[in-house]
């Protein structure tokens, strides 16, 4: 029992304890007023732009799917998906494993569950990189003194090598497979060529995230303006991508703290008060969770439930599985 939740409690304390970090030289009180004032016209298209998102999401891994030659339908992929981006509040790692045993549940072999899962994430952080990367001109111009302009574009490179990496696992001596993680890698490999060879779905899934991060930037903007902070669509487009890269990390409960910090340093390049940024960055979360919360809605509704034992273990049993399937064939 320790051993399960002390994870969890440790990020919450991680959580409170970057919130405190973001907010200790802040004045709570003008914080706290210019959050009220925000405008709720604003909002509502914040809210409008985040239910988006998820739209977004679920198509992207839709073509995934279907790249993978996986029956299942986008009216089946949308409520799977969101269900997903719910537990996501807690952490990007329990949102993905619910999804993939939401997705063996709903029809799909759990090889397919966990590996159409697993490309749609890497695909979207490859995206997101790729977009930081093409935008850093952009961001030099603006900031010339930026620090580590060489990260992304060494990440692009990596995350394509990486990928041929991948594609290739299963080729590797048997001698490597003796580790779990490799094992699970070489079933991923066979899925990761096939994803990449059709090319019109693992290029539209690629195009679908860049566009996803795009859109959560234009919500960052939204959100901007209604807090009437002085910053320009276009400072929101190459500041808050590597934002979102840092929130894939599940040190942190849905981001919280993590983002704020995050969000200070980046804005403050382009002039934004500490205040400004860590209540923007603390609307930008609140608004993920509005939006995310029907997912929960929809799982009640499923009356489908795993017990917690099922989740953590769900990409080993797809590794027994594909190990089964191996011998079949």
């Amino acid at each position: 029992m320790v051993k399960r939740w002390l994870p969890w409690v440790l990020k919450g304390l991680l959580s409170a304890g970057l919130i405190w970090f973001a907010f200790r030289n802040i004045d709570l009180a003008e914080a706290w007023s210019r959050a009220k004032t925000i405008d709720p016209m604003m909002l509502t298209v914040a809210l409008a732009l985040g239910i988006g998102q998820i739209v977004i999401g679920a198509g992207r891994w839709w073509l995934v799917l279907r790249a993978l030659k996986a029956s299942f339908s986008v009216i089946q992929a949308l409520p799977v998906f969101y269900i997903g981006v719910c537990f996501s509040i807690v952490t990007p790692v329990l949102g993905d494993a619910v999804r993939m045993w939401k997705a063996r549940h709903s029809g799909l072999s759990l090889k397919t569950s966990v590996n159409s899962v697993m490309l749609e994430r890497i695909t979207t952080i490859l995206g997101l990189v790729l977009l930081v990367t093409a935008l850093e001109p952009l961001l030099l111009a603006r900031v010339p003194d930026v620090p580590g302009t060489w990260v992304f574009p060494l990440l692009s490179v990596a995350g394509f090598a990486g990928i041929a990496f991948i594609s290739q696992l299963d080729r590797l001596p048997a001698s490597l497979h003796r580790w779990r993680v490799v094992r699970g890698l070489v079933h991923l490999a066979g899925d990761t060529r096939q994803f990449v060879r059709r090319l019109p779905f693992s290029v539209g899934t690629l195009a679908v995230a860049v566009f996803g991060h795009a859109n959560l930037a234009l919500m960052v903007y939204i959100l901007a303006v209604g807090l009437k902070i002085n910053v320009s669509l276009l400072d929101c487009l190459i500041l808050f991508p590597p934002v979102i890269l840092a929130l894939t990390l599940p040190i942190s409960i849905a981001g919280f703290g993590l983002r704020e910090n995050i969000m200070i340093v980046a804005f403050g390049w382009v002039g934004v008060e500490a205040g400004s940024a860590a209540v923007l960055g603390l609307m930008f979360g609140l608004t993920s969770i509005v939006t995310a919360l029907p997912g929960g809605l929809i799982w009640l509704m499923s009356g489908d439930h795993p017990k917690l034992d099922e989740i953590e273990h769900i990409e080993e049993e797809a590794e027994i599985e594909a190990e089964k399937d191996g011998m079949t064939g």
